[in-house]
């Protein structure tokens, strides 16, 4: 049976795994045990810093200790990161370019009972329209290990989007490769694709299987890199498909949906449809609950996809 683990969890293990690096350092708003930074922090506690809940002081330190050779990993909740923070990223880090890596955790519906003030929504936009900013939204536990080492190795700035609950693995298959800024394939299809990032990746291939039984062949397509896009990915996609449908734990608007329907609408027309919280916030409940809630489901993406070939067709 495929590992079901968190992101957040896979993504503690990763850091500790590669903090041998002498340039790696961790910073932590106090929820270390949460953020699973923890992990780091017990292996190289010279290395680990807890600044407490000061998320605008820490980032600023992160550019302090990037701009100084270090490679500096963030840590806080989503809604922290992306949000209370934002003036810190934009000037104190992207602005000049440095090698500070944001990672938001917790994001999204599925934070749960926490309710919409955790429920960050937001984050995937925010952080798109930073100029020179690296978004990556990995689907599973293989995904993050990968993105982990990846990031470690690109230079600049970058945002990592984690969850907290558990999910399938989906990605360690044989061909598997992961590389920031490109598509990975999980199914071939000609009549419809869908474009999935996080979680909705697991929800895209069970629509994808849904479908296959009623006779209609869907190409799904992984985009953990939500910026740089893989814009030869989507253009293929438009161009052999003649339909997309984007899916996200996220608002459907500045996210991966709308990411993908700039670059279709202004190169290669075809119908766009998002599935994702349709501009509004959360609310307190079960996290699988509230994905039913909010139409976040592998049945929503097979009800938009033959929406969309009806669309097609006309």
């Amino acid at each position: 049976m495929a590992e079901k683990i968190a992101t957040r969890h896979a993504y503690g293990e990763a850091l500790a795994e590669i903090g041998e690096n002498p340039r790696i350092a961790a910073l932590d708003a106090d929820v270390s045990t949460c953020t699973m930074s923890c992990m780091f922090g017990e292996k190289y506690p010279e290395r680990f810093l807890n600044v407490g809940i000061a998320e605008a002081n820490m980032v600023g330190i992160a550019a302090g200790m990037a701009a100084s050779g270090y490679i500096p990993f963030v840590h806080t909740f989503a809604m922290f990161c992306a949000g209370r923070t934002f003036d810190q990223i934009r000037n104190s880090v992207a602005y000049p370019g440095l090698n500070v890596k944001l990672v938001g955790t917790h994001a999204g519906l599925t934070v749960g009972e926490d309710g919409a003030t955790h429920q960050c929504l937001e984050d995937l936009a925010l952080m798109r329209v930073i100029p020179g900013m690296t978004v990556i939204c990995p689907a599973d536990g293989n995904e993050t290990r990968a993105a982990v080492r990846a990031i470690v190795q690109h230079q600049g700035p970058v945002y990592l989007r984690l969850g907290r609950l558990s999910v399938d693995t989906v990605t360690d298959t044989p061909d598997y490769t992961f590389e920031i800024g490109k598509a990975h394939m999980m199914r071939q299809g000609t009549e419809a694709t869908v474009i999935a990032a996080g979680c909705m990746l697991q929800e895209a291939l069970k629509a994808a299987d849904m479908l296959e039984q009623e006779g209609i062949q869907v190409r799904v397509l992984d985009m953990h890199t939500i910026k740089p896009l893989d814009e030869e990915a989507v253009l293929a996609a438009a161009g052999e498909t003649g339909v997309i449908v984007t899916a996200e734990e996220h608002n459907i608007l500045g996210g991966l949906g709308g990411a993908v329907a700039e670059v279709v609408s202004s190169l290669c027309p075809v119908p766009v449809l998002r599935v994702g919280t349709r501009d509004t916030f959360g609310h307190s409940g079960n996290a699988l609950e509230l994905l039913k809630r909010y139409g976040l489901t592998a049945e929503a993406i097979a009800e938009q996809v033959k929406k969309g070939i009806e669309l097609k067709n006309q």
